[in-house]
């Protein structure tokens, strides 16, 4: 049977003659709300004697001895037991379900003469996405001991975080453990809640192993949730600044809100609207606004280093409720254009003047909106965020991505070596195929030109060269032979007998009719 969405204490103790009372917590969905509930007694592997439901059915065993509440608006199932006897030490299922097969959750009954009384389940309820804030009571008077969080399952209890900076992979940059002032007590806080979250959690100090640990939660994630699933990392470059948007319920009346770095399962304060401002964060870091109607307020950290990669939480406290939100943050070194695989080109990005102004590119996370720039002390000129293939610089803005570098106004362009050796591979082949063809044309229309003169040469010397009649001008005769180019003059003592006809040199000759 899936038992995952059903969860409950694994064991229970009662005084003969006294009282117990189990609570069982199920996911809250339309089917659990209104399905069958029940307790029974398990005889065997495969049979559960019922004792008693919601359909209103009591074993007579149990007749003025058992009852049941489901309160299906908190996905809380309640069952008591009185007057109890040795007999009734035993394995019991609480479940949902027409049958007693169906969704369950067992838990083991022992009757004593000496049994230890439990606190009650404290019931823990939080949206998805959302977060949560848990306080666990003093542990050993004497102190000193490291407090722990662990999940309660078949075979034991799962650590979750302790106080000396273990914390599960699942968990990693999302729950806190923070002690309270001298009491002893702690608060275990939990952002960027999952469904898989949901579940029976024990809180305590000392070994994990101690079953007496004092507070037992059952943790209920309502997937029924308002609030967006937002991205969770975010990226600056050396040098630069961050602006960090911090969201918080506009409804709940917050006394702090505040920046903390997270490490370990703890996180270190860095600024709040009391004026505080953690000492190695001196003079680049400053909450800026805040904004009660929307909910927001910003922080912004200038002269970013490589340090300052790693986990961030936005939070804003309401007496000993806390609303969280968790963000990771990656550092670049500087920005480069890529180049061959063995060398690359680094590029300074141009800061911009106070006065330029640009539209920042933001990004909202859980609890939070980031946008990455540049702060001046009159302006903030924000930088969206570097992606891998582009890089751009105007007097206001910078983008960089690893293979292109452009500078406006100045429309400088650089490719990457391994770029242009690509390109001349292709161009360079169909540049001389072009100069060949060009010259081959070339040469043949040369051909075809000569042998057509020589053709026109050979067919005017074959003509007979007509008679020139006597009296004819020496003068004129030289006109005759050396006519104005361009022109034809016709001359004949005997008219419509003579007509000139030019060479292709240009030389007239005189042809008989």
């Amino acid at each position: 049977p899936v038992s995952s969405t059903l969860y409950g204490s694994r064991s229970l103790t009662g005084d003969m003659g006294g009282s117990v009372t189990h609570q069982c917590f199920y996911s809250i969905t339309p089917a659990n709300k209104h399905d069958r509930k029940y307790w029974c007694k398990a005889a065997g592997s495969r049979t559960c004697y019922t004792i008693i439901s919601t359909t209103g059915y009591i074993s007579k065993d149990y007749w003025g001895r058992v009852s049941l509440e489901d309160i299906s608006q908190n996905g809380t199932l309640v069952v008591t037991m009185t007057g109890l006897k040795k007999s009734d030490t035993g394995i019991y299922q609480c479940g949902i379900g027409t049958t007693n097969s169906d969704l369950y959750v067992r838990v083991n009954l022992t009757v004593t003469t000496d049994a230890t009384t439990l606190e009650p389940i404290k019931l823990i309820q939080g949206e998805l996405h959302g977060s949560v804030t848990v306080l666990c009571p003093p542990g050993d008077p004497q102190g000193g001991e490291k407090r722990f969080w662990c999940k309660v399952g078949r075979s034991g209890c799962s650590l979750i975080a302790n106080s000396d900076g273990y914390v599960g992979m699942s968990y990693q940059g999302r729950i806190s453990i923070t002690p309270q002032e001298s009491s002893g007590a702690f608060k275990v806080l939990i952002n960027d809640l999952k469904k898989e979250d949901s579940g029976l959690y024990r809180c305590g100090t000392g070994r994990i192993s101690s079953q007496d640990s004092p507070q037992m939660v059952a943790l209920q994630v309502t997937t029924a949730s308002t609030l967006p699933k937002r991205p969770k990392f975010l990226s600056g470059t050396v040098g630069y600044s961050l602006s960090v948007k911090c969201h918080y319920d506009p409804k709940g009346s917050y006394e702090k809100k505040y920046l903390c770095r997270w490490k370990g399962a703890t996180c270190s304060l860095l600024v709040d609207t009391d004026g505080f401002v953690h000492e190695s964060y001196e003079g680049r870091i400053q909450l800026t606004s805040s904004n009660q109607e929307t909910g927001t307020y910003t922080v912004v950290i200038s002269q970013l280093r490589e340090e300052d990669a790693g986990w961030y939480w936005c939070g804003a406290e309401n007496g000993q409720t806390e609303h969280t939100s968790s963000v990771k943050l990656f550092i670049q070194k500087e920005t480069c254009s890529s180049q061959d695989p063995e060398t690359s080109t680094l590029v300074k990005p141009t800061l911009s003047s106070p006065a330029a102004s640009s539209t920042p590119t933001q990004r909202s996370i859980t609890g939070l909106t980031h946008t990455m720039g540049t702060v001046t002390e009159s302006t903030s000129t924000l930088l969206p965020a570097a992606s891998p293939s582009t890089f751009v610089t105007t007097p206001s803005t910078f983008v960089t991505t690893p293979s292109t570098f452009v500078t406006t106004p100045a429309e400088i362009y650089y490719q990457s070596s391994s770029g242009e050796s690509r390109l001349l591979a292709v161009v360079l082949p169909a540049l001389i195929l072009l100069i060949i063809t060009t010259i081959a044309v070339l040469i043949l229309t040369k051909i075809k030109l000569q042998k057509g003169t020589g053709e026109e040469s050979s067919a005017i010397g074959n003509l007979e060269a007509a008679p020139i009649r006597d009296g004819v001008n020496p003068v004129e005769k030289q006109m005759e032979e050396n006519p104005s180019p361009g022109k034809m003059h016709k001359h004949s003592t005997d008219p419509g007998k003579c007509r000139w006809v030019f060479s292709a040199s240009g030389t007239a000759r005189v042809a008989s009719l």
